[in-house]
């Protein structure tokens, strides 16, 4: 086709389309070619929408507990696995080990956190560790003494001339029997005291040990379960102690502050979760530790349940000063320190939410 054919092609075409557009003939068309309201829609609301706020930047954490993964530290696995740490900006690794040693890390400023009960804090002081407690996890002292019921030994007094059966001269558990003895008049020359390591139930049960210095919220209810009656002698009946919590060093209460606080925020909701919702605690807790779901559930469940009580109080981490008045004199008294402490430096509710 050649040029001026063409430009007189187009001319045509464009005066057939106006007068079929003054007729209203094209409009249909142009119905049809257009394309839909929601394809003309801007390109950015056709997209993902992103949000402005960028990823947090978590502060990687260690703690320390004693122990191994038990079901007793369901408060911490709540609180991991709800997020409550890493919405408070923490990127948080448990470990577990013995409590004087991460007492030390936390006193030297090689890690932040650890949980430890009073008398460690005293001592570590003593050492001139500057690690300070700050919120309380258990607000009753877990150790008693269990014998079976049949033996008639009922309260510290009882306890003198026993065989009584202990993991070993050291750690919570010997400070709460030397208490517990104290409130009943005796002394450890009192009674036969026999270190038998973490075999308390097997002690008792094959006549070892009369009694048996335990945890109130474990042997006991193990050897409930077995169908054994059994006779408790808490310590926390007779002498108010400090218990296990969170403890940091001195550096971390004075240069970052928040930090410290937004932690234990974190943690009271992980224990105030668990309280509340035991069931919901126990699941969780599968994720954590290794064949809990195999294991026998109700005894687990009873563990936990009476775990819970020893934590349940109407202030959560309040740390009571009369306890630690208790526990420096306790150590006194045991010559495991010489001299009295300042309290005020050793704990602090300051940080608590």
């Amino acid at each position: 086709m050649t040029k001026k054919l063409w430009i007189l092609v187009v001319l045509l075409l464009t005066v057939v389309s106006v007068m079929l557009s003054g007729c209203g003939l094209l409009d249909p068309i142009k119905e049809l070619l257009s394309p839909s309201a929601e394809e003309t829609q801007p390109v950015t609301e056709m997209l993902p929408v992103e949000t402005d706020t960028e990823a947090i930047e978590l502060t990687p954490i260690k703690l320390t507990m004693g122990y191994i993964p038990n079901i007793q530290f369901a408060p911490f696995y709540v609180a991991i696995d709800k997020g409550y740490f890493r919405d408070a900006g923490f990127d948080l690794t448990l470990e577990y080990g013995n409590e004087a040693d991460a007492v030390a890390l936390v006193g030297a400023g090689d890690q932040t956190f650890c949980i430890a009960s009073g008398e460690q804090v005293l001592l570590a002081r003593a050492q001139g560790l500057p690690v300070t407690y700050v919120a309380a996890w258990y607000q009753d002292y877990p150790v008693g003494v269990v014998s079976l019921a049949e033996s008639g030994i009922e309260t510290p007094q009882d306890l003198e001339g026993v065989e009584v059966g202990i993991p070993g001269l050291y750690g919570a558990s010997y400070i709460g029997f030397k208490a517990l003895l104290a409130s009943g008049g005796l002394r450890e020359e009192d009674v036969s005291l026999l270190s038998i390591g973490y075999n308390q139930v097997e002690a008792l049960i094959s006549g070892q040990s009369e009694a048996v210095v335990i945890y109130v919220a474990n042997e006991p209810v193990v050897l409930q379960h077995q169908g054994y009656d059994v006779t408790v002698i808490r310590v926390a009946d007779y002498l108010q102690l400090v218990s296990n919590g969170l403890v940091t060093n001195e550096a971390a209460l004075q240069e970052n502050p928040e930090l410290v606080k937004a932690f234990i925020s974190a943690l009271l909701k992980g224990i105030s979760d668990a309280a509340m919702n035991p069931e919901e605690a126990f699941e969780i807790s599968k994720k954590f530790v290794e064949n809990l779901d195999t294991a026998d559930s109700e005894l687990q469940h009873q563990i936990l349940s009476e775990s819970i009580k020893l934590w349940q109080t109407d202030t959560l981490g309040y740390s009571d000063p009369t306890g630690w008045e208790n526990m420096q004199q306790v150590l006194l008294d045991m010559a495991l320190l010489s001299d009295s402490l300042d309290l005020e430096e050793a704990f602090t509710n300051d940080f608590l939410p």
